[in-house]
């Protein structure tokens, strides 16, 4: 390991390119997962966001944005579980947003994510702003106005709160930001429930979903095993419907193949220059190894010795890959889009780089054809 690790220091002009090309794979795998794992999160954000442990909706709902109508009488049935300690009606469906308090060409309409929830300190669809803000709470409980997420304004065609917009033929006003709650569809527009309703043209005794908050956290699995019995509805718990919301989107919209064979690609990449830099630095190191065959050190020492490399040159490009991963990450996320580089991606990134850089050192071993005792002499 000595010799492999003084042999790189030595002739590091060498190895620098397969370091690099390390590298590079690295990076790309773990910023191309962070950047799934960002985007899909913001597809669960209401249910990542808010305090319910169980969520009832609408029989085999696939993802929290695709909820349809139910009756708010269902609530009856989740507040009767001993365990539930709180209940409370939840709207959220996808409505069409048009700016207009400008002069001007007519604004061009957006989807927009409409919310609509309790308005009170222990709300449990309510973003944290609005449960720790009673100012907010009191501006949100005028009819016709909305909260939106600070950094949606330009998708949004806004400026900032006293703007209005129309959303389904209701004029709405903005009254207040948000921040946090970024979208990979549609902007969230945050309101009261009642609000919603109006807006959605729901009645007053509809909603999406029965949110519920359990004495404890753990006992929300048992709650759900009971309300899944009645066949007009499902029930999950909130890290199942979370996950459930991600994969939905994972799997309809081909993100995770997209952003897989771009990862590959760099994977390939990676692997053919480091392959081929190893290569090229044992074929140019012949002659000592001939030297130290005619000493009597076995063959396989000296294989074990280039495989040995490859793993530094990979540790190497890991270490180099890191830093430039997190810098990549936090650019990333100042433009807007959002990139979380969660341990598991980083020890996948990890793994898959290191097994990548010991193929190439395995691939890099039949330059030994040439290595013989008798290559220095001829």
């Amino acid at each position: 390991m000595g010799y492999a690790l003084a042999t790189i220091w030595y002739e590091r002009q060498r190895f620098l390119p397969a370091i690099f090309a390390v590298a590079f794979s690295a990076i790309l795998i773990a910023v191309q997962g962070g950047l799934v794992i960002g985007l899909l999160s913001m597809m669960s954000v209401p249910i990542d966001k808010s305090s319910a442990d169980v969520w009832v909706g609408y029989p085999g709902v696939r993802s929290v944005d695709l909820g349809q109508r139910i009756p708010e009488r269902w609530i009856n049935r989740v507040a009767n579980q001993p365990e539930v300690i709180r209940t409370e009606p939840y709207l959220i469906n996808f409505v069409m947003w048009s700016r207009i308090d400008r002069d001007g060409p007519p604004a061009t309409p957006v989807v927009v994510t409409s919310i609509g929830c309790r308005l009170d300190p222990e709300s449990l669809g309510a973003v944290q702003q609005l449960r720790d803000d009673p100012n907010l709470r009191v501006k949100l409980g005028e009819p016709f106005t909305v909260v939106v997420d600070e950094s949606e304004l330009g998708r949004l065609d806004i400026r900032g709160i006293g703007d209005t917009a129309e959303i389904m033929g209701r004029r709405v006003r903005v009254v207040g930001l948000v921040s946090g709650y970024k979208s990979l569809g549609g902007p969230y527009v945050f309101s009261s429930i009642e609000t919603a309703r109006a807006i959605n043209r729901y009645s007053s005794t509809d909603c999406n979903y029965i949110l519920a908050r359990c004495k404890n956290p753990e006992d929300a699995q048992i709650v759900k095993q009971r309300l899944i019995r009645y066949q007009q509805l499902s029930a999950f718990d909130s890290e199942e419907f979370s996950i459930r919301s991600r994969m939905h989107w994972l799997t309809t919209t081909k993100a995770g193949i997209a952003v897989g064979f771009t990862a590959l690609l760099g994977l390939l990449v990676g692997a053919v220059v480091t392959s081929q830099t190893l290569y090229a630095a044992t074929a140019a190191s012949q002659r000592e190894f001939s030297t130290l065959r005619a000493m009597g050190i076995p063959g396989w020492r000296l294989r074990l010795t280039v495989v040995i490399q490859s793993l530094w040159v990979g540790l190497f490009g890991l270490l180099v890959a890191l830093p430039l991963s997190w810098l990549i990450a936090q650019g990333a996320n100042v433009m807007g889009t959002q990139v979380l580089l969660h341990p598991m991606v980083m020890l996948a990134a990890g793994v898959v780089t290191l097994l990548m850089a010991f193929g190439s050192g395995l691939a890099a071993l039949r330059s030994f054809s040439g290595v013989d005792p008798a290559h220095n002499i001829r």
